[in-house]
């Protein structure tokens, strides 16, 4: 697996920055959600070193501080709006600018299913997808019903969409916390497929 096409870097050089930009934790999630994401694309016909590296990349962001975060959206005209929420929107919203900034990449499919793996799209491509479920069900995840997540994983991506959707919105309003618009958005798109059986 190289990652050179897109970022003019090897995997291990690309490995050595990441080592330097998040925490070893926060890198071991990142490594199973880079797993994860070529095992998906294998199952479901897709490009499995693009998946791999939107995989890699999707938290690359997330230790930002707040500060860092505002700053961005500022210097990119972003919607005002991004201010009232938090990392967890921003990390993925805003934190494709940073990637951009920082590794150069250009690849609007990848920059794109990075942008909302935390929070969906009413419109998601297979990478979308593969990206927002394998941050589900990486090896290092341990909650209640992570191992239906995979099994339904196993058999189809939007089955799989549905019900990360729904139990993450379940959750959010267990904590009585505000839910991202796009997340209700995704719930409303996806959740059809958790009636079929």
């Amino acid at each position: 697996m190289t990652y050179e096409t897109y970022i003019g870097l090897t995997r291990e050089s690309l490995l050595e920055k990441l080592q330097t930009q998040v925490s070893q934790k926060r890198l071991k999630h990142m490594l199973g959600v880079e797993k994860a994401s070529v095992y998906l694309a294998e199952i479901n016909d897709y490009d499995a070193e693009k998946a791999g590296l939107a995989g890699l990349l999707h938290d690359y962001a997330k230790e930002l501080s707040d500060e860092e975060f505002l700053a961005l959206i500022d210097k990119y005209d972003l919607n005002p709006d991004l201010k009232n929420w938090g990392n967890e929107v921003w990390h993925g919203m805003v934190g494709i600018y940073k990637i951009q900034e920082d590794l150069g990449l250009t690849d609007k499919e990848i920059l794109r299913a990075i942008e909302i793996h935390t929070v969906g799209s009413s419109h998601m491509t297979t990478l979308d997808k593969i990206v927002y479920v394998a941050d589900y069900i990486e090896a290092n995840r341990d909650f209640p019903g992570v191992d239906r997540a995979r099994e339904i994983a196993e058999k189809s991506l939007d089955k799989a969409v549905a019900y990360e959707t729904a139990h993450t919105v379940e959750h959010l309003a267990h904590l009585a916390v505000p839910i991202y618009p796009q997340t209700l958005e995704t719930y409303n798109a996806y959740v059809d497929y958790l009636r079929e059986d």
